[in-house]
């Protein structure tokens, strides 16, 4: 399918983003009260959190609100009792898993602290997620199996990279990084692609919580025999895809959420400037 098939083909990926947006665009679970951290409002506590807050000394829950850390503090100590708080989760039964990873805490746009990973969806926190469509030459789309082992969306198809920023991490490092880790590339093989953007901020209700999570997609087009290769055991397999075969996994909800949003927004991309 080259570019005139893919203008003609340009209605159909806006009427597929219309129908994504209530899956990936929801309200918190009933029940869940906005958070605040050191007076800025920073995500929604489910529930079962709330009561496991409700037992901490630096945690305050009114009808209205849990707030944690109520003065502003240093970001160091804020560290100290966001971990405080990750452990009593995951003895509270909070967490799905504790992933021994740092992500930042953001509150009103202001970087506050980080916190345990497995926490961030218990308190709806919002998390920062890169990804990287990547193309062959001839414009066929390099997509990812993920694993069956993965605890979230096991053997659903992904973007070619995709993972979440840590803590303290700029986020274009943060996608050199995943690009190394999920497919063995290295910077002068991306090195053309295009500048990181933000295509949407994500709500969606989750067994574990909350998510919260900007997605952030890049573009590029891997060079002539410049293959994928996984190095952390999350992928199961990799495939170059059509546009014609990308289309019909998009219909036959073959992939991720956040997958089908990134690679549809590049589709659109490329739909929009072929028309000119």
């Amino acid at each position: 399918m080259k570019s005139g098939p893919l203008v003609a083909l340009s209605d159909s990926i806006r009427l597929r983003q219309e129908s994504l947006t209530p899956r990936i665009q929801q309200l918190p679970h009933t029940g869940s009260r906005p958070l605040t951290i050191a007076g800025r409002v920073a995500g929604w506590a489910t529930p079962r959190a709330t009561e496991c807050l409700a037992q901490l000394p630096f945690a305050r829950v009114t009808d209205e609100a849990v707030h944690v850390a109520d003065a502003p503090r240093r970001t160091q100590a804020l560290d100290i009792t966001m971990a405080r708080i990750a452990h009593a989760l995951q003895e509270h039964g909070c967490l799905r898993a504790w992933r021994d990873e740092l992500l930042d805490v953001f509150g009103e746009g202001r970087r506050l602290c980080a916190l345990e990973r497995g926490a961030m969806r218990p308190l709806g926190l919002l998390t920062k997620a890169v990804h990287l469509n990547a193309w062959s030459p001839d414009g066929r789309l390099w997509l990812a199996r993920r694993s069956d082992t993965k605890a979230t969306d096991p053997g659903l198809w992904d973007t070619l990279v995709g993972g979440l920023a840590v803590a303290g991490e700029p986020l274009d490092t943060s996608l050199l990084r995943e690009c190394q880790e999920e497919a063995g590339l290295e910077p002068a093989d991306i090195r053309e692609r295009s500048p990181l953007r933000v295509i949407f901020r994500m709500h969606r209700r989750l067994p574990e919580g909350y998510q919260v999570e900007d997605l952030l997609v890049s573009d590029c087009v891997l060079r002539e025999g410049v293959v994928p290769r996984n190095m952390d055991g999350e992928v199961s397999e990799f495939r170059l895809a059509t546009i014609e075969e990308t289309w019909s996994m998009i219909q036959e909800d073959a992939f991720t959420h956040e997958a089908e949003a990134c690679i549809l927004d590049s589709l659109a991309q490329r739909g929009r400037a072929a028309a000119f």
